[in-house]
């Protein structure tokens, strides 16, 4: 099959201040200086991964493992330090609750924000608006500014903003633990749905459960390196003997 994703011997370094400072007239007096010091963070360490059209990914791991850099450096909102990234297709990041929104408009101006944000057009936006609200469940809120809603209701929009159309890659990162559990499986059957339709789907998430029943292949990664990369149960229960 085609590989949609590859990645190749990729690295993520970032600059970290080694100091405590107590306010910013030290850190200006210091940076005139150059006498601040910084320590450099291996956030992925020679990372290599490929992807097949149509695959659906787990990736799991500790906190500060690597998971969420390792989405952002696919999605291209992260140049990786070193390494090739090559991904073959139109993809709908769902990364961080609330990018793409201006929480001081209301969910109906952020829907037409997020999709142009993602590439939409305003006539598909306007077709695809009541699939949206309607898959949200959120039709009494949507004149209120979405700096009055809480995680959950934002994650609904974004969900449903994204998966409204059929992507070549679907990016979730943790946003289907977030809503009560009947949500969390409308989301799952969305994501099942897409699946089916030939999308490759990308997810992180720390529960286990619904790696399993949504992946066929998991990586797992430690301290920004590939501690396993393979078959969905045979790698979930290297994990949880780990965490023992």
């Amino acid at each position: 099959m085609e590989n949609i994703i590859e990645i190749k011997d990729v690295e993520m370094h970032f600059n970290m201040c080694k100091e405590k400072i107590d306010n910013l007239k030290e850190y200006f007096i210091k940076i005139a200086k150059r006498q601040l010091m910084y320590e450099d963070f291996i956030a992925l360490d020679k990372v290599n991964l490929e992807v097949q059209r149509g695959e659906v990914l787990g990736i799991i791991g500790y906190n500060g493992s690597g998971k969420s850099t390792i989405l952002k450096v696919i999605s291209g909102i992260l140049k990786p330090t070193k390494g090739i990234v090559k991904v073959n297709g139109t993809i709908a990041p769902l990364i961080e609750l609330g990018a793409g929104f201006d929480l001081d408009l209301t969910a109906r101006e952020n829907i037409y924000l997020n999709g142009s944000v993602l590439g939409f057009s305003k006539k598909m936006m306007q077709d695809c608006f009541d699939d949206i609200v309607e898959f949200s469940e959120l039709k009494d809120f949507l004149d209120i500014p979405m700096k009055n809603y809480s995680s959950g209701m934002v994650a609904r929009i974004g969900f449903a903003v994204a998966t409204m159309v059929k992507t070549d890659i679907l990016i979730v990162d943790e946003i289907l633990s977030v809503g009560d559990f009947l949500f969390q499986q409308k989301c799952e059957n969305r994501i099942n749905n897409l699946m089916a339709g030939g999308t490759t789907v990308i997810i992180v998430s720390h529960t286990l459960d619904q790696i399993r029943r949504l992946c066929s292949k998991v990586l797992w990664l430690d301290k920004g390196k590939v501690k396993m990369l393979g078959d969905t149960n045979t790698v979930c229960d290297a994990y949880e003997g780990n965490l023992k």
